[in-house]
């Protein structure tokens, strides 16, 4: 029988996780985080998602957590006080965008209060119930400043975001690390900066250790997460790549059916 009683903090992603199909926390989900909180787990929320944009989702759980956000590019504490923060640097993306990224992908830079994007996409837009984090179309042509959080591509056929992904990393691996958050979304970030990392920053201001963490996920971005917690779950809905690739880890319900909150219910609540 699993002994549980030494977890102490849950870390959980949002899309494809703690989110459900229709990007929100459903009313089941927020009532066992809330009753987790009122026991005394430390959340932890960990997301791709830009900080303006991941803050309005986690209000409904109706109590404060850490937030790392951006892939781990910024932390803020539960007091929503910025903790942490670190760009790519310009010329690097610079670089990458004069590789000559084809007009089919949708390209992003994540900026402070913007992002800077070359195409309207109804589908990017769809992913923020409010849009408190607003699109600015840009001619990357003609742009000056490119330092990002976060640069950002999205394209329908995955195998084309492989492509770029393999494109970009032949003349910039030693600079930027990419995941996939999605099939569908390539994402690339500054050689130090991992979900996984942030989390490690959290855990030692909070006088805990990763043995004493439950961690969710499903997509590449969460792969270091989830393999550092002392119980890694992977949702059922998360790509059979990623499935195949962590193997020794649990596959539990999908985001549709709440499975972090069942799981979470089983294990330490009920």
């Amino acid at each position: 029988m699993e002994d549980w009683s030494n977890v102490k903090v849950i870390i959980t992603d949002l899309d494809g996780t703690l989110l459900n199909p229709s990007h929100t926390i459903s009313d089941y989900s927020q009532k066992i985080f809330r009753t987790l909180h009122e026991r005394g787990y430390l959340i932890i929320v960990a997301t791709g998602r830009h900080h303006l944009d991941a803050m309005p989702l986690v209000e409904p759980l109706g109590f404060p957590v850490y937030l790392v956000t951006s892939n781990g590019a910024r932390i803020h504490n539960p007091h929503k006080e910025l903790l942490f923060s670190f760009d790519i640097a310009s010329e690097t993306i610079k670089s990458i965008i004069e590789i000559g990224i084809p007009d089919e992908f949708t390209t992003v830079l994540y900026k402070e209060t913007v992002w800077q994007t070359n195409k309207h996409n109804e589908k990017l837009n769809n992913f923020q119930p409010e849009m408190n984090y607003k699109p600015e179309l840009v001619d990357f042509n003609t742009l000056e400043d490119f330092s990002t959080i976060k640069l950002f591509f999205t394209h329908e056929e995955h195998t084309k975001l492989v492509a770029l992904r393999d494109q970009i990393l032949e003349k910039h691996a030693q600079k930027v690390v990419s995941a996939f958050s999605l099939p569908h979304c390539l994402e690339f970030m500054d050689t130090s900066v991992d979900k996984c990392v942030a989390i490690a920053k959290i855990l030692a201001l909070e006088n805990y250790n990763f043995e004493q963490t439950i961690a969710f996920g499903d997509g590449f971005n969460d792969e270091k997460m989830l393999v550092a917690a002392y119980k890694g779950m992977i949702m059922g809905n998360a790509p059979e790549s990623l499935k195949n690739k962590l193997a020794h880890l649990e596959v539990i319900d999908t985001n549709a059916m709440d499975g972090v909150a069942q799981f979470l219910f089983d294990k330490l609540v009920n």
